[in-house]
């Protein structure tokens, strides 16, 4: 919440009435690599939140594709001389209570040592409220005051809301939603402004004392101010604070005044039995995984966490925006929004760990929501199946198939969706307009093996159903785009080897050519022959290449001498040669830049150490240390796993730049936890529990029948 202070027209108009200064400066996201993340089971609570940097941040409402708030926070003046915001004044401790419970405690100490907040977190399993109980210590024996600073942005946006003071409770709307904040004991003053002209934090940080209290009409960024009992000496140090959520305001603030009124305790107690008892009826922790138990229950209710509770089976890439797409891309709905190549990877690990109902959701989503009438799919989409980018990638075509093989899911009904998506891919494919990265096309070995394997796939679908003809025509076109690899995707002449290797990707098909491929992310214009990345390896995972494929194993010495590094923590790749998808080179946020600026560095993604270790168990080798590795690679005090982890060149100066830590990007990823358990699962069956057997007793004879 980056607001200024005023020092115009706002503070010297009326200190009551209309809030001056409407819309105020527009509003932002908090950035997505958070610190905590939590939701009570079931579909009765629609509330997600989130933690970053000593405060809470986003919550979700009423779909976790929907953030409805900015953050909340609180603010902590002596009235004389100095006023402190959580966030920029404190250093911050989190703690994941429980290893069976997404719950949270922020610790926020005053870096002037005057004073020490805690703050636990959690759902009302039975209201879509937020509830936090604080407390509030004094360090110096002076009094304090203490107020929450509450920045709505309902509906996915935060510069269209309004509001006002309404049953002693901070209430906003937007018109769609509502949200209202209560605390127990009643605030004793409050005020509703526009952000950066009369906002809370700009009247308190003028003068130490909070002179506005402001009703916020017109639409705008508004921010909101309450006053709390807290004072940090005996008797006045504990408070709960409720947000609660609606259609109306009314409705809000008797959602979070029910459970204000039923008490934070049960509502914990509640929200942790729930996680249990999901917990429980789950398969036991893989033995590969047992001493990293904690992450891998963290990774199960990730993955669970990140289901919708309105649009059942979609779920969402992270709850958050990193980088840049947190301001000047803030508009989109970007990590929360669904993938199905996310999908896939996500309900091929709640397979692997005994949730087949929520794997059987998955696709169901996929099919009745998302499919287009033509068979394929949007690059990515609200729950909601509204594209966002509105892109096209053909490996996304093909997975559903994949998994509705894997889940046995051959029915007439199911075969219908299959055999659009496979008629779509026989059509438009091989090539796709984007692989896996997002940002290139042409002819990908990893989107190729995708589709081999849903053609394959789908042919037995296809045999099943009686269609003879498609299935012959699928397998037919498997085969001959399998035989292609080596012309469309394997180079001869590249400067990285003599022997035969695969190229991240090649615009026309011809991998022996000079093509120049123009890289995004601030990449430069280069000869395809230059740019590897590991994701040839989903032709082994996906049953297409033996693991013992000479230029198998030649590119993964190429991609090791070009793209992977050593840490403390373990073996890392980066995702592509030249790859700018990452903070820049001071370790500040990444951001769209033009081609070729080469100011943006992605850094290593752990989910790739996963899928080394998936090959390994292929070619018959041991993986534990890749587990190892990936554990490790975690934030250490919530147990979340992020997409990039810092490399062996990191920023200098001070920060948290330690190679094979989560660097500023997503966290949570859903993909690397569902990656984190799949792995597990594999290590414990000595094969990739995802390959699919169809395709790998075609082609791939040593890994078929286990």
């Amino acid at each position: 919440m980056s607001l200024g202070i005023a020092t115009g027209p706002a503070q010297a108009a009326a200190s009551s009435g209309p809030a001056p200064g409407a819309p105020g400066t527009a509003s932002d996201w908090v950035p997505g690599d958070k610190a905590g993340f939590g939701t009570a089971r079931g579909t009765a609570s629609k509330v997600w939140f989130t933690l970053h940097a000593g405060e809470m941040s986003e919550i979700y409402y009423p779909r976790i594709d929907t953030p409805s708030t900015r953050d909340t926070q609180l603010v902590v003046t002596d009235g004389r001389t100095f006023t402190d915001r959580e966030s920029t004044d404190t250093t911050h401790e989190v703690r994941l209570l429980d290893p069976r419970s997404l719950t949270y405690r922020q610790t926020d100490r005053a870096k002037s040592g005057k004073y020490v907040i805690t703050k636990t977190y959690t759902t009302d399993p039975a209201r879509s409220t937020v509830l936090v109980d604080i407390d509030f210590r004094s360090l110096t024996g002076q009094p304090y005051h203490v107020y929450v600073l509450h920045d709505p942005a309902l509906s996915m946006t935060g510069d269209d809301d309004t509001g006002k003071t309404q049953g002693g409770a901070l209430v906003a709307g937007d018109g769609t939603n509502s949200d209202a904040v209560l605390v127990s004991g009643g605030f004793t003053r409050t005020s509703s402004g526009y952000q950066g002209a009369s906002d809370g934090w700009t009247d308190l940080a003028a003068d130490h004392r909070m002179d506005w209290t402001y009703t916020a009409d017109k639409p705008g960024n508004v921010v909101q101010t309450g006053r709390t009992s807290l004072t940090g000496l005996a008797g006045r140090q504990h408070v709960t604070l409720a947000i609660g959520f609606g259609s109306s305001t009314t409705e809000a603030l008797s959602t979070a005044k029910s459970s204000l009124d039923a008490g934070f305790a049960p509502a914990l107690a509640h929200y942790a039995a729930g996680w249990h008892k999901y917990l429980a009826t789950l398969a036991p922790v893989p033995h590969a995984a047992r001493k990293w138990a904690t992450e891998y229950h963290v990774s199960q209710m990730v993955l669970a966490g990140s289901e919708d509770k309105t649009y059942r089976g979609g779920f969402v890439a992270s709850p958050g925006r990193p980088w840049a797409w947190a301001n000047v891309l803030q508009s989109l709905a970007v990590y929360h929004a669904v993938w199905s190549r996310d999908q896939y990877e996500i309900a091929t690990a709640l397979l692997a760990m005994g949730d087949r109902g929520a794997a059987d959701r998955a696709l169901d989503y996929l099919f009745d929501v998302q499919q287009r009438p033509d068979g394929s799919y949007p690059q990515n989409s609200r729950l909601s199946g509204e594209a966002v980018f509105g892109g096209l990638q053909m490996d996304e075509v093909s997975f559903p198939t994949v998994l509705a093989a894997q889940l046995g899911r051959t029915g007439p009904s199911d075969w219908q969706h299959v055999r659009k998506a496979e008629d779509y891919v026989v059509t438009n494919g091989p090539s796709t307009p984007g692989e896996r990265w997002e940002n290139a096309s042409g002819y990908s070995p990893a989107t190729i093996a995708a589709e081999i394997s849903g053609l394959v796939t789908g042919a037995d679908i296809a045999r099943e159903n009686g269609d003879d003809t498609r299935a012959r025509r699928y397998l037919a076109v498997a085969d001959s785009w399998r035989d292609s690899l080596g012309k469309w995707t394997v180079t001869t002449t590249g400067p990285y080897s003599a022997k035969p290797y695969f190229l991240r990707i090649t615009p026309d098909g011809d991998a022996d050519a000079a093509t120049e491929l123009q890289l995004s992310d601030g990449g430069p214009l280069i000869d395809q022959r230059k740019v590897v990345d590991p994701s040839f390896l989903e032709l082994v995972r996906l049953g297409v290449l033996a693991p013992g494929d000479p230029r198998i194993v030649n590119s993964l010495d190429v991609v090791d001498r070009q793209l992977g590094y050593e840490t403390p923590n373990g073996p890392f790749w980066h995702r592509a040669s030249f790859d700018g998808y990452g903070e820049k080179a001071d370790g500040s946020q990444w951001e769209p830049t033009d081609t070729g600026s080469g100011i943006t560095h992605g850094r290593g993604w752990p989910l790739l150490t996963g899928e080394r270790g998936e090959y390994r168990l292929a070619a018959g080798l041991n993986a534990r240390a890749y587990l190892d590795t990936m554990a490790r690679s975690r934030d250490t005090s919530s147990w979340l796993l992020p997409e990039q982890v810092w490399d062996d060149q990191p920023p200098s100066g001070t920060g948290p730049f330690q190679p094979g830590t989560p660097t500023f990007s997503a966290m949570p990823l859903a993909w690397t936890h569902a990656q984190f358990i799949r792995l597990a699962a594999s290590i414990d069956k000595r094969v990739p529990v995802e390959t699919p057997q169809p395709v790998a007793c075609r082609y791939a004879s040593p890994v078929c029948g286990h």
